[in-house]
């Protein structure tokens, strides 16, 4: 169980392991062309290595060909992106769930497509192809930029992702606190 979900979001992880990819496009020859991706087939062959039946699969957007989806196993969500509109019966259909814009699942994480620079959460996104895959409070998950192999989510957390981004909260007690000080130094 990744504790630092959200209770709504804890049920992904309830019985197996989360992971998240992002950008796969599968079917786009264009990505295979410009940007190094592998084969559909082979993308697929990649998920499946560690996403098993009872884990949840994140895609931060851009799937493209949708056939390619009931070849992966797991509980898949989707958080939908700029290539992923009118395709909603079809994306409703083979995602549990699916949101149409950015998520926070837990008090310092939020998932999105597209890059969302937040001082007090860690973003994980797709989008830009070929980043760097870690900045101070991003993950860029797209394919090409974790080399074609989702990443775990829990692994991420433990590795220490949280551990330099203060929660809103404390944000907030600070400012207040540094606004007091500055009032009380004018008196």
């Amino acid at each position: 169980m990744i504790n630092s979900l959200y209770p709504n979001f804890q049920r992904w992880s309830a019985w197996g392991s989360v992971w998240i990819y992002g950008d796969p496009h599968f079917g786009d020859k264009d990505m295979q062309k410009y940007f190094g991706y592998p084969s559909d087939e082979e993308q697929v062959k990649n998920i499946r290595k560690v996403v098993g039946r009872n884990d949840t699969l994140i895609i931060l957007g851009d799937v493209g060909d949708l056939k390619w989806i009931d070849q992966i196993r797991g509980y898949k969500v989707l958080l939908k992106g700029n290539h992923d509109t009118g395709k909603n019966k079809e994306l409703r259909y083979l995602f549990e769930e699916v949101y149409d814009g950015p998520l926070f699942i837990g008090e310092r994480i939020l998932l999105s497509h597209e890059p969302i620079d937040v001082p007090f959460a860690l973003n994980i996104h797709g989008h830009t192809h070929h980043r760097p895959r870690i900045g101070l409070n991003e993950f860029n998950a797209a394919a090409d930029a974790i080399d074609f192999k989702p990443v775990n989510l829990g692994k991420l957390i433990k590795d220490g992702a949280l551990a330099n981004i203060p929660s809103l909260h404390r944000i907030t007690i600070d400012n207040a606190s540094q606004n007091k000080k500055e009032r009380e130094h004018e008196s």
